[in-house]
């Protein structure tokens, strides 16, 4: 699968963030972008939307969105964790998924996007 017409979830407490994630997946050609800035609404939609990909901000207004992480993979959902922290702040169970580091730029996220899709 590729970028191209993807449904994606961005899971981003910081509005300016998520308007600058959700412009550049537009912009990498994903079709349908569902921005969910609170920790509630993302497990629901973690549990009912029907994504190609979710891009998950690790600290949700100072709570860990692991269980949203488990969710996602439960469902088969590939994800990208964004985080300010990097790789180095992350929980070991998850070190196989990408992490986009903030910030970020076009090409980093193009390319974990496009990696990501690849292997659906």
């Amino acid at each position: 699968m590729t970028a191209e017409g993807a449904r994606v979830l961005v899971i981003e407490d910081e509005a300016l963030v998520g308007m600058l994630l959700e412009d550049m997946l537009q912009d990498i050609g994903c079709q349908r972008i569902e921005l969910v800035p609170r920790f509630d609404e993302a497990m629901q939609a973690a549990e009912e939307g029907d994504y190609d990909l979710a891009v998950l901000d690790v600290n949700l207004d100072g709570t860990n969105s692991f269980p949203i992480a488990e969710r996602l993979l439960a469902r088969n959902i590939p994800l990208i964790f964004a985080t300010g922290y990097g790789s180095v702040g992350m929980d070991p169970r998850y070190a196989a998924i990408p992490t986009l580091q903030k910030p970020f730029f076009f090409d980093d996220l193009q390319r974990l996007v496009n990696q990501v899709l690849a292997t659906r």
